[in-house]
This record gives C-alpha cells, sequence and structure tokens, in this order.
C-alpha cells in the first residue's frame, strides 16, 4: 500500500507518516521504483501511534511505548511508568488551567463592565507583566 491509501487507512496525514520514518519512529520501506509500501502491519503500527498522539504522548514516549509493544518480553509496569508520567503532566496541565480559569473569573468579576474606562481586567494582565 502507498503513503496515500496508508494516510486513508491510518488517519494521519501522508507528511506526519513521512516525519515518523524520518525520525526512525516507523521503519520505512520502499519499493524498486522508490515509492513507499506500508503493510497491514504498518498500518496498525501507525493507528497505535495516532492514538498514542491523540492522548497526547510524546514523540520520546511513543517511541518507548511502541518498543514496549513490539516485545514480548516486555512487563508492563514499564508500560504503566510511561502512561502514568502522561497522567502526571495531564494533571499538571488541569491545574494549571484551574488556576488560569480562577485568576481570569476574579479579573472579570472585579471589572465593572460599564462604559468607563477602568479595567481590572487590563489592570490585572499589566501587573502580571511588570512581575516578570
Amino acid at each position: 500500500m502507498r503513503i496515500g491509501e496508508a494516510s486513508r487507512a491510518s488517519g494521519l496525514p501522508s507528511k506526519t507518516i513521512r516525519y515518523y520514518e524520518e525520525i526512525g519512529l516507523l521503519s520505512s520501506k520502499r519499493l524498486t521504483n522508490g515509492y513507499r509500501d506500508y503493510s497491514a502491519t504498518d498500518i496498525q503500527e501507525l493507528c497505535f501511534l495516532r492514538r498514542a498522539r491523540d492522548l497526547g504522548f510524546s514523540i520520546e514516549d511513543c517511541r518507548s511505548l511502541v518498543a514496549l509493544h513490539n516485545n514480548p518480553q516486555r512487563a508492563s509496569m514499564d508500560v504503566q511508568r510511561v502512561a502514568r508520567h502522561r497522567l502526571a503532566a495531564i494533571d499538571q496541565q488541569l491545574a494549571d488551567l484551574e488556576s488560569m480559569r480562577k485568576t481570569l473569573l476574579d479579573l472579570v468579576a472585579d471589572c465593572p463592565g460599564d462604559q468607563s474606562s477602568d479595567c481590572s481586567i487590563l489592570e490585572g494582565l499589566e501587573e502580571a507583566a511588570a512581575s516578570r
């Protein structure tokens, strides 16, 4: 199967597939005419990578997960370690978003929202910029 077909089958853009090959995340097989050739196994690996990336795993995490997936001697604790690391990052992102939400809620609540030029939102943004 050529790259366009692999793209449609995996749900990944051709450019992404080429990138994965370039960085060694996916091995590239070439026909004698130079075209890339993808097997059913390659498509499964591309779908695996797409799902892992959809869950926010980094390229290096994906590299580890692919290696673990392809290793029948793997220990599930190694896979879980990668997933727990991703969960911790998600938890941190959620905490950061909640903090931003609270700050923005406070700024919006303090703003009169009327015809006056006084605006606590702009003042709050200015204070934050000055404190850096």
